[in-house]
């Protein structure tokens, strides 16, 4: 059997992979270049915005905020205050405002580009057969898989990583969109129907609004994922909290290692918790 199976010869994917990489890279060098520009001097503006924030105040508008949305208990705040404290501490702002900027750009791109994609996939069913395989394989595919193309088309630093970033996490927002809106009660898109609205008017007014809970649920998966890239991405140049793991790894330093490590820890409890509550205050 394993002989017959030999006569057949080896299909050249990875050449094929390789030349459509090549000829994009080469016929949209412009475009790659202008959007790694772009986006690179747009990123550093929003790094040192951030940096202009006084640690202190930071930390403080970050508890109140935690203490708001969590309704008026104590516990994230004084978690979020502690876990700031301590990675200012460590010497790790600055990088920690770098990661804050690509968790930003990453999640927000990937929102803009998400939520649409999920209200044509639950539109349409022929959509969703297309768009659900390919979700698939973002999904499955490893995550340094990105960095090659990100690498060939935008060089290293900041924009491949977010270019990984948004590869890897764009998918949870899209499948949760489109599972709110085709959980919404048909009962209420058959009264909008009777009532004479627009298929805009039945998806803004009661589709959306209906499906905002799970909506957000996406969305704090989204940026869960593109947090999660951190690490990854510094492999490409992307600056922040990753670069400092992945240096320690290289020099075999477990301690500068686990305090970053635990940095990373510490941003990711302090967003997911704040993203949940607020889910949670709009809910009720």
């Amino acid at each position: 059997m394993s002989s017959l199976l030999d006569m057949f010869p080896q299909l050249p994917f990875s050449e094929w992979i390789s030349n459509f990489i090549d000829w994009i890279t080469a016929n949209f060098n412009v475009l790659f270049d202008s959007l790694n520009s772009v986006g690179t001097s747009s990123m550093e503006w929003m790094t040192r915005m951030l940096m202009l924030i006084p640690p202190l105040a930071f930390i403080i508008i970050v508890m109140l905020v935690a203490y708001f949305v969590s309704n008026r208990k104590m516990g994230l705040s004084i978690f979020a205050g502690i876990g700031l404290l301590y990675i200012h501490n460590q010497n790790l702002w600055g990088n920690m405002m770098n990661t804050l900027t690509l968790i930003i750009v990453a999640s927000l791109i990937s929102i803009i580009v998400g939520i649409p994609l999920g209200i044509l996939m639950a539109k349409s069913s022929l959509a969703e057969k297309i768009i659900q395989p390919i979700l698939d394989f973002m999904q499955t595919m490893p995550a340094f898989v990105y960095l090659i193309p990100a690498v060939s088309f935008f060089g290293i630093g900041m924009v491949p990583g977010v270019f990984a970033s948004v590869i890897f996490a764009l998918p949870p927002i899209v499948r949760f969109t489109n599972l709110g809106i085709r959980q919404v009660p048909e009962e209420l898109v058959e009264a909008a129907d009777s009532f004479g609205s627009t298929g805009w008017q039945k998806l803004y007014k009661v589709e959306l609004p209906n499906a905002k809970s799970t909506i957000m649920a996406g969305t704090n998966q989204t940026v869960l994922l593109a947090l999660s890239m951190v690490v990854t991405a510094s492999m490409i140049g992307a600056p922040g909290l990753g670069t400092n793991v992945l240096t320690a790894l290289q020099r075999g330093q477990a301690g500068a290692g686990f305090v970053s490590g635990f940095a990373l820890v510490v941003l990711a409890i302090v967003i997911d918790r704040i993203l949940q509550s607020s889910n949670k205050s709009r809910v009720d």
